[in-house]
Parts: C-alpha cells; sequence; structure tokens
C-alpha cells in the first residue's frame, strides 16, 4: 500500500506515470489513495473552475445508426429498438426549451444516421447559432470525413464528441464488427483537433474483455491527445446485444479515473455521466466530488427519450430530465456547487 500512496504522490506531482505504474495504481488502489486522488481532483477543478457546475441540453436526434457495435443498443441488427428521428423543427423546439431553462451549450447526439447529411446539419447548427448566438453548439454524430467535420465547423459548431472508446486496437476489434477500424476513430479525433474543434474523446469503464493494461493505454492516450472534454461512465449492458449477460462496470472504478483523468488534464471539460446516475442514485454527485464539473440533462422530446436505449434502464426522468432543472440545482447545491448559465468553455 506504501508503494501505491507513492505512486499517487507521484502522479500528483509530474501529472503522468508510465503504463505499469498506471497498472499498479489501479490495481493496488486503496481507500487512502482515493481520497488523496479525489482531494487533488476537487482542488484542481475548483482552483480552474471553481464550484460552477456546467449544464449542456443534450438532444438525442436520431437513434438509427447504420453501425453495428456489439455492445450498443441501437446497433443496426437490434430489430427490437423501435427507430425514431428528430425534424429540425423539432430539434429547435427543443433548444428553445433547454435556453428558456438557463443551457447554453445544446448537444447534438445520435446514431450514424445517413439522413442527417452535411447539408442538413450545417443548416440546422447555423439556425440554432443565429437564434441563439450566445450558446455553443456541440455534435456528436460519429465518424465522418475531414471534410465534413470542416463544413460542420464552419457552419458554427464548437464541440464534438467522439469517444475513443480504448486505445487498444486488439480490445477495439473485440467490441466492434470488422467494418469499423481502430485506426479511423483515432484519426476523426485528431481530424477533429487539427480543424479546431473543442474536441472530446472517453471510454467505457469496465467494457467487455477490458484489462487494467487498456486503461492505462487509455489515460496515456488522454494524456498525449489532451482533449478539451472527455466522457468516461461505467459499461452497462443491453439485453438485445452480444454483451447482455456482461455485468456492469464499477462505479467506484469510474469515480477513481475520473480523479486521474481531472489531474492528468486539469482543465478538461469533465461530465458526471447518466451512466453513473443509472448505476447509482448519487452517481451524478458523486462524479462531482470526483472532479467531474459537467453535467448532462436530457432535453429530448419526452416522447423519445426511452427509445435512446443505449444500454439497459438508462436514466431519461427525474433530475437527469431538463424540465427539472431545479431539482438538479438542489442536489448539486446539497453537495456544495452551483449550476450555472454560462457557455461553459474550457479555460485555457
Amino acid at each position: 500500500m506504501k508503494n501505491n500512496i507513492e505512486l499517487a504522490k507521484k502522479l500528483i506531482c509530474e501529472k503522468t506515470l508510465s503504463k505499469d505504474e498506471f497498472v499498479s495504481l489501479i490495481d493496488g488502489r486503496c481507500e487512502e489513495t482515493e481520497e488523496l486522488l479525489k482531494s487533488e481532483a476537487v482542488r484542481l477543478r475548483k482552483e480552474i473552475y471553481g464550484n460552477s457546475v456546467y449544464i449542456r441540453g443534450l438532444i438525442e436526434i436520431s437513434n438509427i445508426c447504420k453501425n453495428d457495435c456489439l455492445y450498443c443498443g441501437i446497433r443496426k441488427s437490434n430489430k427490437n429498438c423501435e427507430r425514431y428521428r428528430l425534424a429540425p423543427d423539432e430539434i429547435y423546439e427543443c433548444c428553445d426549451e433547454g435556453y428558456e431553462l438557463g443551457m447554453r451549450t445544446f448537444v447534438l447526439q445520435g446514431g450514424e444516421d445517413g439522413f442527417y447529411s452535411d447539408k442538413i446539419i450545417c443548416e440546422t447548427v447555423k439556425n440554432i447559432k443565429n437564434k441563439y448566438p450566445d450558446c455553443a453548439v456541440t455534435l456528436s454524430l460519429g465518424e465522418r470525413s475531414k471534410e465534413s467535420y470542416k463544413k460542420l465547423y464552419d457552419a458554427g459548431a464548437d464541440r464534438y464528441l467522439l469517444r475513443h472508446e480504448t486505445a487498444n486496437k486488439e480490445h477495439y476489434e473485440k467490441l466492434h464488427p470488422k467494418e469499423m477500424s481502430y485506426e479511423n476513430r483515432i484519426k476523426c479525433l485528431y481530424d477533429l483537433k487539427d480543424i479546431g474543434f473543442q474536441t472530446g474523446c472517453g471510454f467505457m469503464v469496465g467494457s467487455p474483455f477490458q484489462t487494467t493494461e487498456n486503461i492505462a493505454e487509455d489515460l496515456l492516450f488522454i494524456k498525449e491527445f489532451s482533449p478539451d472534454m472527455c466522457g468516461i461512465g461505467p459499461f452497462i449492458p443491453h439485453c438485445d446485444t452480444v454483451f447482455g449477460d456482461n455485468p456492469p462496470g464499477s462505479v467506484n472504478l469510474c469515480l477513481f479515473l475520473l480523479s486521474v483523468i481531472r489531474i492528468l488534464k486539469p482543465n478538461v471539460l469533465l461530465p458526471a455521466t447518466t451512466a453513473l446516475g443509472t448505476l447509482h442514485p448519487q452517481g451524478r454527485e458523486m462524479g462531482i466530488l470526483s472532479g467531474a464539473n459537467v453535467v448532462m440533462p436530457n432535453l429530448s422530446p419526452k416522447s423519445v427519450r426511452k427509445k435512446y436505449a443505449l444500454y439497459d434502464n438508462k436514466l431519461c426522468d427525474g433530475a437527469e430530465s431538463a424540465q427539472s432543472i431545479e431539482i438538479l440545482k438542489k442536489r448539486m447545491s446539497d453537495i456544495g456547487y452551483e449550476v450555472v448559465t454560462d457557455v461553459g468553455h474550457i479555460k485555457k
């Protein structure tokens, strides 16, 4: 345990470790190392962002997807998935509601749905930005060409979220069909950054076949790539997928890794994800108390929220719902944080 405390102190001091050291830190973690890293993560977070919690209005625009990722509930081969697609006018209505609720970032997330051409997405982004110039638009629409990403950026999109899922090629291939490639996923991330997007990556904690070595590689990738945003959450199985019988990932390990990521990249925008709240009733608060500084309440039309089921029992009501923003504010206030009306860009 003494060696592990020393590793934690080294991480705090040097802001990185070797792969073997990360493996030792994760496998040998104990209450003392968890508290030490959590305390430092919160200190860094407050030094840069104070007690502010940024809210993003999540609009899940489509659960139609051309991909067949083995873990995902909206994979194209899931015949039990009730498909939907929002029209641009429906997206604008969600933004109108979100703006009134104090949100200044809208996240348009969806499967890789061919309906959403560059033209449609560019027009949608331009209309949102024209109506709400004090707001940011984040896109999370999967892999596209660099030319496509450039058009979206030029249309006014500010941020792009694309989870790398795993920084290990062999592991990636165990989670995805052969039509998808690890190399292209990583290329997309670097393309986005090169274009000028505030770029987000991330991975699932406890995904099938994941080893501690894989997690260490994820952390080293995050250190090297230096994302503006990083979304991690525990893996949760979906009954209609290949991994439907797999156990969920560890909430405790996810919280530990949130603290580690905050230390690796002190100014990162780090969400307390829906998956955390799904596995633990206080998951969102626990994430904030581990170094996170973003929450993403659901702005999607109520009629479609349950259809965007990436995993089983996904939260979309209660404090997860944008309409319950006062509940969310109180829950954050109860732990000493404040939900703010702010565009919430990364602080350099």
